[in-house]
């Protein structure tokens, strides 16, 4: 297989193997124009396999949503072809619209304008609970 290495953009690193199209999809990256590239089930030392994305353009990522989803994950910033800053994810204190109250009485669910806001309360158990009612989110 061969994939074209990229002059500007963006590399994320690192994935959790699975999770790549999961990503994808969060972060609206069939929206762009630019060429992405999806790399599934790649070998890797530390990990045994991963998977990758490649973006062929500089844009904006929600970094949020990459740490919540792999937290492992790397963000690789390539211009004229070099690597110029690698960002290493961690899971975020606070999400915001990214995952739903499932709690029909919380204020979120009635109140349509009204983002959802999780706030990290275990690290090690990866649990997320909503600001307004404390009911755990995924």
């Amino acid at each position: 297989m061969n994939i074209d290495s990229i002059k500007n953009g963006i590399v994320i690193d690192h994935i959790e193997a699975g999770k790549g199209m999961e990503i994808f999809n969060l972060l609206n990256l069939d929206s762009l124009e630019c060429a992405v590239a999806i790399i599934k089930n790649a070998s890797s030392n530390k990990m045994g396999k991963k998977d990758i994305i490649k973006i062929d353009d500089a844009i904006d990522l929600d970094m949020d949503i990459l740490g919540f989803v792999s937290p492992a994950a790397t963000v690789d910033i390539i211009r004229d072809g070099e690597l110029v800053e690698k960002r290493k994810m961690s899971l975020p204190e606070k999400l915001v619209n990214v995952i739903y109250c499932k709690n029909p009485r919380c204020i979120s669910s009635c109140e349509q304008e009204l983002p959802h806001i999780f706030k990290l309360t275990s690290e090690s158990g990866r649990e997320y609970r909503c600001i307004y009612c404390e009911t755990k989110g995924k």
